[in-house]
């Protein structure tokens, strides 16, 4: 399975010609393509070439092909159609925030019940050039389009790991499942990272992030198998449609599953936000996962899933996400 998408450089387009008109021309320029970095192609209605020769390309189909007919994809992730390649071409800048991993991790506590710090759950920041902070959703949305979700989140993730020498107790960990092509291949980074800084697997629990978008569930487990056998934790944000059932539950044997703030935020004053908290412990417990409800700003609110059993928290009641100052700073 390709894992062109895991490395940091400059992305490779294939466009399909999907016309014979298109093909006779492109034919035609065989200089032209070869001079602007096209690679000898491999079929006759399809070409290879670098981000860098593209836009050029783009320009001399306008004029000399049929663009409505032809189709382009990135690191060979999906196709798109040719017409849409300037919107993707305004998004390189993702690229700059990969290759010089501007990413910077920010922390959140996590409480006990008895209100000690429990531990942080890690969450990625971004800067632009100029340096000012990025949306993450813009970001990983940039990411998303062009096929580059493994890299990013791959810089993510290490960052982390790295970030996890300065904070005490647990740290969670977000990561994409579906950006992840092999756990023994893309994971085994991970793994060597916490060793090479000499922090045990038990420290982390790695959060699957959309949970509730995950088709192929025989991958995840594959990829929760892998992080059990490495001594790691996992835990399972808002679950969804794909982990309705105990029985499914309790095949993936989560180690911590959350509350999501949308239904934590206001939960001692809402009836129906009610039954979705209890109905979730309920699972937890049945389950053997410890049950977190995360977004938690009002102390009601906390009170009130305090004392229906919940074990850990999260909000902004206890505080915002800050970004790591390391040890020797402090």
């Amino acid at each position: 399975m390709s894992c062109r998408q895991c490395m940091a450089g400059e992305p490779l387009y294939e466009i399909r010609l999907a016309d014979p008109a298109n093909e006779a021309v492109a034919g035609e320029i065989v200089r032209f393509l070869a001079e602007r970095g096209a690679p000898k192609q491999s079929k006759s209605d399809a070409i290879l070439m670098r981000e860098n020769a593209v836009a050029d390309f783009y320009d001399f189909c306008l004029d000399h092909m049929n663009p409505a007919s032809m189709a382009y994809r990135v690191n060979e992730g999906e196709w798109r159609p040719f017409t849409s390649l300037p919107e993707e071409l305004r998004e390189q800048w993702v690229e700059g925030v990969i290759a010089e991993e501007r990413v910077v991790p920010y922390a959140q506590p996590i409480m006990s019940a008895d209100g000690d710090i429990f531990g942080y759950e890690v969450l990625a920041r971004f800067r632009a050039e100029d340096g000012k902070l990025l949306s993450p959703a813009e970001v990983f949305g940039a990411a998303k389009r062009r096929n580059r979700l493994y890299a990013l989140d791959r810089m993510c993730r290490m960052a982390a790991v790295r970030s996890a020498v300065h904070l005490q107790g647990k740290v969670f960990i977000n990561f994409i499942p579906t950006s992840i092509y092999s756990p023994q291949h893309c994971l085994r980074s991970t793994t060597a990272l916490t060793r090479e800084l000499g922090l045990d697997a038990s420290k982390f629990v790695f959060e699957v992030v959309e949970s509730e978008q995950v088709e192929d569930l025989a991958h995840l487990k594959s990829i929760l198998s892998y992080y059990t056998e490495q001594g790691f934790s996992y835990a399972l944000d808002d679950v969804g449609a794909g982990f309705n059932t105990p029985e499914l539950l309790r095949e993936i044997r989560p180690h911590y599953m959350k509350l999501d703030r949308g239904a934590a935020d206001g939960v001692s004053e809402d009836p129906i936000k009610q039954r979705m908290a209890g109905e979730l412990l309920r699972t937890a417990l049945q389950v053997g996962a410890v049950p977190l409800a995360e977004g938690i700003e009002r102390e009601e609110d906390y009170r009130w899933l305090l004392s229906l059993g919940y074990q850990l928290f999260q909000g902004y009641l206890w505080g915002r996400p800050e970004p790591i100052v390391p040890a020797s700073s402090q």
